[in-house]
């Protein structure tokens, strides 16, 4: 174990400062969250130098398919998250049922340079509980040179926040409602504070949008137009939006979501977004990246696998229209 950051002495009691839940927990027992534990008055994290899950996955899986397309990234996942999603896919990990083995911030550099990786996501589970760890090797990658993801529900209070944000180059936050009642009843969050980290940390890094779109959920057209306006207006019509498909998992039991209706979404955020994704679905034209100017293919896509084919440095190569994407 160690010592947590964000937190204070209430009485008996200890708050957990980390994310917008507050935490208020007795001698012996843990948070929200499942992994930061009061000891003796003190917060300790559970899952420092804990891991669950490695694999050297394209980046476009996490998914970002604006930075850096086509490369790998050493992927890094522990247990526990600080939602409690009805819908979710990965609750073996979120819910800390899942084995782990030890590592060392130190020894995650030399693993990405190993594995050839342009740097390290921090992903499967929510990273922002595994705080300690990614702070810690987050500085080690970035002094290095390697690039750090974050693969986040955007749940977590500013100031841990903006700590983080100076090593941090890219983020894919899920944005899985914008109504209140969609995550009183599902996830067990609150959406402003969601909404205050995708602002924030647009700001510092680049960022890109998942929404999971769940059938008689948030899938009806004010939904879609709602996200879409939302995105446009505080992050910018060039911020990548990845709509992606349900599918029956843990405690929820809604239809899949139908290829149809992941179109429909695409075709209203398009009319706010210049870059809107279908994921985890089969789809011709959703994968595909195009100039929002002249519809050149800048990047070709199947499955997880992409093909830079349009661009010359940043710009169309037909038009000469930047594009936001990095590249290299």
């Amino acid at each position: 174990m160690k010592e947590a950051l964000f937190w204070k002495v209430e009485g008996e009691k200890v708050r957990c400062e980390l994310c917008p839940h507050y935490c208020l927990i007795p001698n012996g027992s843990v948070g929200r969250c499942r992994v930061r534990r009061n000891e003796g008055g003190v917060l300790y994290s559970l899952n420092y130098g804990k891991v669950a899950s490695v694999a050297l996955d394209p980046v476009e899986k996490k998914p970002l398919y604006h930075f850096h397309p086509g490369q790998p990234i050493l992927s890094l996942g522990t247990i526990g998250c600080n939602f409690a999603c009805k819908f979710c896919q990965n609750w073996e990990l979120a819910e800390g049922k899942a084995p782990v083995d030890d590592i060392r911030s130190s020894d995650v550099p030399a693993l990405a340079k190993r594995a050839r990786s342009f740097g390290v996501a921090y992903t499967y589970n929510e990273p922002f509980i595994w705080y300690e760890f990614v702070l810690e090797t987050a500085r080690l990658c970035h002094a290095l040179g390697l690039k750090n993801v974050l693969v986040t529900n955007g749940f977590v209070n500013a100031e841990p926040l903006d700590e983080l944000l100076p090593f941090i180059d890219a983020l894919n936050i899920d944005i899985k409602g914008m109504r209140q009642e969609f995550h009183d009843e599902l996830t067990g969050g609150k959406i402003e504070p969601v909404l205050e980290t995708c602002r924030r940390a647009n700001s510092k890094a680049h960022v890109e949008i998942t929404n999971l779109v769940i059938p008689g959920y948030n899938d009806s057209a004010e939904d879609f137009e709602e996200l879409g306006a939302w995105v446009a207006a505080n992050l910018g019509k060039d911020t990548p939006m990845h709509v992606s498909a349900y599918f029956p998992r843990h405690h929820l039991n809604a239809p899949p979501t139908p290829l149809s209706t992941l179109q429909a979404a695409k075709k209203a955020l398009n009319k706010h977004l210049n870059y809107v994704y279908i994921g985890n679905a089969p789809s011709a034209e959703g994968s595909d990246t195009y100039c929002p100017n002249c519809g050149n293919v800048l990047v070709e896509r199947v499955g997880y696998h992409a093909r830079v084919v349009g661009l010359t440095d940043t710009r169309c190569a037909k038009c000469q229209t930047p594009i936001h994407i990095i590249v290299g």
